[in-house]
């Protein structure tokens, strides 16, 4: 993490979310001394095989590692455990990548295959909603003038304020992205936000740690905390998108990404967020703005090929 000046300012960075733990299993492969046998179609008994990532790609040919990839961002398949040294995938994933095998060597491409498995498993209670998108964290704060109705209330004295960053300090320093120091972030920047409760910074960090641990309602108030205390603060309306997104909420969600926007149009994130939402629900025209920017901003993102692909 970068050192922390005294001054205030504000700089935002991506913190990476926190992805699933993945749940420990027994390979699925049985040899014997004559012939290799693979069981991985099959549905073992008491629970279903797993076939690894590498045979996958042996069986489906017209499905590339990219593909697979790509398929488990948008929530279609799932990376469940490792058989030896390889991802494993569920019986039902192999399903689905059976299907995408069939209409790529039937000649669709892949924008259109994603599009319909989408529209397939749209409406179902199984759907796996989570975006795994990064929040958008302040690292450095920045003393804003307190909100009108504060002058009514107690304001935290001068004394009571440095406290309130000192506690803030502390609270970035073990928010690292380390689970193990999670708890120690919370209490930090509750303490800060006991001193000052209007300290928005605090207030959206400490919703990315719940975010991050699966507290969707807890993290959705704090963030919309953060907006009604200073409406400008665009990390907190894109990661309130985020909860929007992952609840199935995808109107809301676009408002939220399309604000933020609005504050920070060089947000490569927020175009790709607010690309795949809009996609998600059938609007492909407004979303290909939005892959492109994405493509402009960040040429050499992690979903850039994704962009381009869904962009043409």
């Amino acid at each position: 993490m970068p050192g922390l000046k005294t001054r205030p300012t504000y700089v935002t960075v991506r913190l990476p979310y926190v992805g699933r733990v993945f749940r420990p299993a027994a390979g699925n492969l049985r040899t014997t001394a004559a012939r290799h046998v693979d069981y991985s179609d099959r549905v073992a008994s008491p629970g279903p095989a797993f076939v690894s990532r590498r045979q996958l790609l042996e069986r489906y040919t017209h499905v590339r590692e990219d593909h697979l990839r790509y398929m488990e961002k948008w929530g279609l398949i799932r990376a469940e455990r490792r058989v030896g040294r390889d991802t494993g995938y569920a019986f039902g994933d192999v399903t689905v990548v059976r299907q995408a095998d069939a209409e790529l060597a039937a000649g669709a491409s892949f924008r259109a295959v994603l599009r319909n498995l989408l529209a397939l498993r749209a409406g179902q209670l199984t759907f796996d909603f989570r975006l795994d998108a990064p929040t958008a964290k302040v690292l450095e704060l920045k003393r804003r003038a307190p909100p009108p109705m504060a002058a009514l209330l107690d304001h935290p004295s001068f004394d009571e304020v440095s406290s309130a960053e000192h506690f803030f300090v502390a609270a970035s320093t073990l928010d690292d992205g380390d689970p193990r120091r999670f708890e120690e972030a919370l209490q930090a920047y509750r303490r800060a936000l006991e001193v000052d409760p209007y300290l928005v910074p605090a207030l959206i960090n400490l919703g990315n740690l719940h975010y991050a641990r699966d507290e969707i309602a807890e993290a959705q108030a704090l963030y919309e905390r953060a907006i009604v205390l200073d409406p400008e603060i665009f990390e907190a309306h894109f990661n309130l998108g985020n909860i929007f997104h992952d609840l199935g909420r995808y109107l809301p969600a676009h408002e939220c990404y399309r604000r933020a926007l609005r504050l920070n149009p060089s947000y490569a994130d927020a175009h790709f967020y607010l690309a795949v939402t809009l996609e998600k629900s059938g609007q492909s025209a407004e979303a290909r703005p939005h892959w492109r920017a994405y493509q402009h901003l960040a040429p050499h993102g992690e979903w850039v090929e994704l962009a381009r692909e869904f962009s043409d």
